[in-house]
């Protein structure tokens, strides 16, 4: 029973962290909430992680992201490393003058460096700016904006952008 009550403890504890310093999206404020839905979840707190499995759809404010499978890794100080979320993931992100939608097969998270990882049918559309971006492999900074497209000989990287005309 001690080991029982200590293990509900420490899964609590994950949850606790998980709800509490969740930041998928980290131009969002800690005071907002954040939902996360899936058909199960598994907290594994030896190897430090929690895996929502099934249908899993993460909200906060305007911002969401769906996918198939997410897994949130922690450090030895219980503070969040790194979201996966894997297979047919679609989100939506929203920053002050910013708006992006896009989708992959896996898009991994840094919450220190605020970079996303897209891997597999890579796609990211710039809402505001009307510019649309695919590849194989995207590396995308939210502080700055920047993109890092990557592609293959079969599959070159796609870059389509409005162009304004000059007034006379």
């Amino acid at each position: 029973m001690i080991l029982y009550k200590g293990f509900l403890l420490k899964f609590f504890k994950i949850i606790h962290i998980l709800l509490f310093t969740l930041l998928l999206f980290p131009y969002i404020s800690y005071a907002e909430q954040v939902e996360i839905t899936s058909d199960s979840m598994n907290a594994a707190n030896m190897k430090k992680e929690v895996h929502f499995i099934g249908h899993v759809k993460i909200k906060q404010s305007q911002n969401w992201l769906h996918g198939d499978k997410v897994i949130v890794y922690f450090d030895e100080n219980n503070e969040t490393k790194k979201y996966e979320a894997i297979g047919s993931v679609k989100f939506e992100f929203r920053k002050e003058k910013s708006f992006y939608r896009g989708s992959a097969r896996k898009v991994t998270y840094y919450p220190a460096k605020s970079q996303y990882y897209l891997e597999g049918k890579a796609v990211i559309d710039d809402l505001i700016n009307k510019r649309h971006v695919n590849g194989d492999k995207i590396i995308f900074d939210m502080l700055t904006g920047n993109a890092n497209v990557k592609g293959s000989a079969k599959k070159p990287v796609k870059f389509r952008f409005d162009m304004q005309e000059k007034k006379k």
